[in-house]
């Protein structure tokens, strides 16, 4: 396995993009997309996005945000595709595929439901490289682009400890899968091993991304509520869209809500709640995507799984909001924990 150990730096300004990224609209459902260089006929990456779309203020926002830094630092023209209701996987595979014939390269697919539509196109176009984000998929001209993300769950897990005061907390994913349990298991870990006498309470929105799990804020919001009203006073939202519900729910009842992948504290759309949200467990997509998209400019396209962790910076947690610092022994714990995944003295789980 290969490991980018350049995060850091190739995605040095990925994270200023991100409010930027959020207030922009005009995403084209097409594969015309955005541009910045009309009168080039270079064409660069393309990203077509996961459930949820543009606007999220989370996972597919944090990929646009990559796209915009490569765009500016390129200056060629780029694609960004919002997905469609109730789309199949053949739907999923006409797009790469249109991208692709087009001359975009990279072709990025946002999210692991673009898995079995990589796999169906990649060999049919060989000089093209594509990449998926938290999924695994084999071929020559495939980067697999995957997260630690139950490291920085684990440290939300640590904030959310020292933040309770009613020693109950939440946890709401979006969609019961494989994937979003990485997220709870690093979670409760932290938790439980900052106070014991803290209780986790889970709850999944769906069991499948087309039921919504991941796109309706409604749902967030009553699972919340739910929550809230068993006295949990911190909720961890690994949910997508639906996450927005999540947090408008523990600000409404002013308790502290923790975000995910993007730092959503400092979130346009989620200005009027920012004083609630403690923290975000941040996963650095954007930066994912600006990598494989430098590695193709500089003519040698990255392969094969590529994994973003707490040692590259792939994945943190957020320090935007300023009362993190007032409550006792939290940015301590942070820092303690960060330093034990990273030297292996802390052993996180995935399930």
């Amino acid at each position: 396995m290969r490991r980018i150990s350049s995060l850091t730096r190739v995605a040095v300004g990925v994270a200023s993009l991100a409010l930027a990224a959020t207030a922009c609209g005009g995403t084209s459902n097409d594969a015309g997309g955005s541009s910045s260089s009309e009168s080039s006929g270079d064409l660069g990456l393309a990203i077509a996005y996961d459930i949820g779309g543009k606007g999220d203020q989370s996972f597919n926002d944090a990929a646009y945000a990559g796209l915009q830094k490569a765009q500016k630092e390129y200056g060629y023209k780029t694609a960004d595709i919002e997905p469609t209701d109730g789309e199949t996987d053949a739907d999923k595979e006409q797009r790469l595929a249109s991208l692709a014939k087009q001359g975009y390269n990279p072709v990025i697919g946002i999210g692991f439901a673009y898995g079995p539509a990589l796999t169906a196109v990649v060999s049919k176009y060989p000089d093209t490289t594509f990449g998926i984000v938290d999924s695994v998929v084999e071929g020559a001209n495939v980067a697999s682009l995957v997260f630690a993300e139950q490291e920085s769950s684990y440290l939300a897990g640590v904030a959310a400890a020292k933040a309770t005061k009613t020693n109950t907390v939440g946890f709401v994913g979006g969609v019961d899968i494989p994937l979003i349990h990485k997220f709870e298991a690093g979670y409760k870990q932290g938790v439980e091993d900052t106070n014991p006498k803290v209780t986790v309470l889970s709850q999944y929105l769906t069991q499948t991304a087309e039921e919504g799990g991941f796109s309706s804020p409604d749902k967030g919001k009553a699972a919340a509520e739910g929550q809230l009203e068993k006295n949990a006073d911190v909720i961890y939202q690994a949910a997508g869209l639906s996450g927005q519900g999540v947090i408008e729910a523990a600000a409404k009842d002013k308790k502290w809500a923790i975000g995910v992948d993007s730092d959503q504290y400092n979130q346009e759309a989620l200005a009027p709640y920012k004083d609630y949200i403690l923290t975000s467990a941040l996963k650095d997509v954007g930066g994912a995507v600006y990598s494989l998209a430098k590695s193709v400019k500089d003519g040698k396209p990255l392969t094969g799984t590529q994994t973003f962790d707490l040692k590259v910076d792939g994945v943190g947690l957020a320090d935007s909001n300023p009362k993190m610092a007032e409550i006792s022994g939290l940015t301590d714990a942070v820092a303690k924990a960060k330093a034990g995944i990273i030297d292996g003295t802390i052993k996180v789980k995935t399930e």
